[in-house]
């Protein structure tokens, strides 16, 4: 009787299973953190974009082209990498369950089963220049196949999300004996959350 009904749930869960995605505010996609620790830098100035070709067009972000790395750090430097979602209600940011971080990013660059691999290092074509100096090494250069990118929260099952929400992104440097580097890395990207229909 109890696996019938597990397997009852579990068939359930699947078809109230709905998937998001973010519709961007700020045609710049990206924004300084707004509560970010004193010293941090904006992605703009740890990375420059001005060969990097961003456009959106209704739900979707067309992007190609090359960025190179403009943050200095060390060879054996770590990179601690997280992301995390936030509701805006009642004039306030709080934080929601969906957050992601690792402890050292650089050897997960190109692990096929983290969001990072598939909204965005899937699509730089020189792997292995990138895979040697990660984002440590001022002047590393990503080179991008054109892609198209959504913004999107697959199969989330429980309270539905709607409204306006932000997703903070910070990376933060530590050297060999684990002290942070000075200057950290924050952006935000923020939209209004909707229902995609199937």
């Amino acid at each position: 009787m109890w696996k019938i009904l597990f397997l009852i749930h579990v068939g359930l869960a699947g078809i109230w299973a709905t998937d998001y995605e973010l519709l961007l505010e700020d045609p710049d996609i990206f924004t300084p953190c707004t509560e970010a620790p004193p010293g941090t830098i904006f992605i703009r100035d740890a990375i420059n974009f001005d060969q990097l070709k961003v456009e959106q067009e209704a739900d979707t972000i067309h992007i190609s082209g090359n960025a190179t790395t403009t943050w200095d750090l060390q060879p054996n430097d770590r990179i601690a990498a997280k992301f995390a979602l936030f509701h805006h209600q009642r004039g306030n940011w709080e934080p929601t369950v969906f957050t992601m971080a690792t402890k050292d990013f650089c050897p997960m660059m190109y692990d096929k089963d983290q969001y990072w691999f598939k909204y965005w290092t899937s699509f730089i074509t020189n792997r292995e220049d990138v895979e040697q100096h990660c984002i440590k090494k001022l002047g590393t250069t990503l080179i991008h196949e054109p892609f198209d990118l959504r913004l999107m929260l697959k199969n989330i099952r429980g309270a539905t999300l709607s409204g306006r929400y932000k997703t903070v992104i910070s990376f933060e440097a530590f050297d060999e004996r684990n002290v942070p580097r000075p200057h950290g890395v924050c952006f935000e990207i923020r939209g209004e959350a909707e229902k995609i229909k199937k």
